[in-house]
């Protein structure tokens, strides 16, 4: 498996370059635009608030909405089956509505998904800060409905080191009066404050802590990004490089942010030949181009800290650790219990079946390699269950380059949440092996 591939726009950061709109003072453009199942969500939603944008050849222009012109009544957003959408608006509209209109309100809904994931680690801080967020049905799930309130800036600790609630909180603190501070935040991706800088927000930071503050009163300009290659996808390339012999994949305008960039460092200590060219950076950003060139795997650890860097990584760095000589072990992920599928679960039972020595953990996994992965017939094929998780299909892909005999996907439409185009460029570069 050789060539370049074109890796489609980070989606972390399609997501914010659609929200951000709504608090941006004109209009705003991001090329290289993510255009996907779970970024439309976001872009749906600026829209139904009365944002206007174009978007073409993943070149997206948006013209904010000037001010909140919903009328009394309340505005339903469905925010699919993305996390990021759900929890981003959540800190946004809270204090983006009228807190004198108590009249308006939203409701965010979402998939079957999405709607069995927690949202009272956004929620309960968000309250803490005066936000008027009910759930509609289950405690701590959506439906949740949102009114306009007066926020106060105050002092958050975050249960998880999570990028969606950090952000989330400082969406809410551009509306806030008094200092928000936000505790907890770790090694979180921090697209949020690369993108406030571009928009002439300051976020201070406390070094050594991970905390984060945000004084009140700042106004936000624009922006105009060029989004970087998203190393998620890219990783499902790029791990299948290191793992068959003569491969070598290249990956042109690939975020080199440090809190993406974890895998990178996996597969380097795995054993992979990894090479950086053209490192460059951006308005809030950096990238370079990435090679990857296949060497003997040897076995790896993970830990919590981390994760944070490379969770959405973690299934197929799972696969990667099958073919490894030795033991692997990854810890610290709880989280991925609650991502679009119990990945944890999802990954054990799938590669068991094609005959992993894989032992689940509370929060990870323990893999002892090298296996020699076993399918079925053409005709009765080993089936992979893949949970509805685009994460989960795209990491057995790249299991099936190594697996002798037959298996087959229950769901590859699955991709579309964040690549798309996925199978094609990958039927593509099958075919130039």
């Amino acid at each position: 498996m050789c060539g370049h591939v074109s890796v489609p726009g980070d989606k972390s950061i399609s997501h914010r370059a659609a929200l951000f709109s709504l608090l941006a003072s004109g209009p705003c453009s991001a090329s290289g635009w993510l255009e996907s199942q779970d970024t439309l969500a976001s872009l749906n939603a600026v829209k139904l608030l009365g944002a206007k944008f174009s978007l073409k050849d993943n070149h997206l222009e948006l013209e904010p909405a000037k001010q909140c012109s919903l009328q009394s009544g309340d505005l339903e957003i469905d925010c699919g089956n993305s996390g990021t959408t759900c929890r981003l608006l959540c800190g946004l509209l809270a204090g983006w509505l009228p807190a004198d209109r108590p009249d308006i309100s939203i409701t965010l809904t979402g998939d079957e998904s999405l709607s069995a994931r927690p949202m009272s680690r956004v929620v309960d801080p968000l309250r803490s800060m005066g936000a008027t967020i009910n759930y509609q049905n289950n405690e701590g799930q959506l439906p949740i409905r949102i009114i306009g309130s007066a926020l106060t800036g105050t002092r958050c600790q975050l249960k998880v080191p999570s990028a969606q609630v950090k952000s989330a909180l400082l969406l809410a603190a551009v509306f806030a009066t008094k200092k928000t501070t936000v505790q907890g935040a770790g090694s979180s991706r921090d697209h949020t404050e690369r993108l406030f800088a571009t928009m002439g927000l300051k976020v201070g930071g406390f070094p050594g802590t991970g905390d984060l503050s945000f004084e009140r009163q700042q106004k936000p300009g624009i922006y105009n990004l060029e989004v970087p290659a998203d190393p998620s996808s890219a990783a499902f390339f790029q791990v299948a490089a290191a793992m068959i012999p003569g491969s070598e994949i290249t990956v042109k305008n690939q975020s080199l942010n440090e809190g993406r960039a974890g895998a990178l460092q996996v597969l380097k200590r795995a054993g992979a030949t990894v090479e950086i060219f053209n490192r460059r950076g951006l308005p809030g950003e950096e990238l370079g181009d990435v090679t990857i060139s296949f060497s003997e795997q040897k076995p790896f650890t993970i830990s919590e800290p981390e994760i944070p860097a490379l969770i959405d990584e973690l299934p197929v760095l799972a696969v990667l650790a099958t073919q490894a000589r030795g033991e692997t072990l990854i810890t610290g992920a709880a989280d991925l219990r609650v991502k679009e599928s119990d990945r944890i679960s999802a990954m054990t039972d799938n590669l068991r079946k094609l005959g992993a020595d894989i032992e689940e953990l509370a929060d990870g996994w323990k893999i002892v390699g090298p296996t020699a992965l076993h399918g079925g017939t053409e005709k009765d094929p080993v089936v992979i269950e893949t949970r509805d998780d685009h994460r989960i299909a795209m990491a057995f892909a790249v299991a099936a380059l190594v697996t002798e005999g037959a298996c087959a996907l229950d769901d590859d439409a699955c991709v579309g949440v964040s690549y798309p185009n996925f199978w094609k460029t990958w039927d593509q570069l099958l075919k130039r092996a």
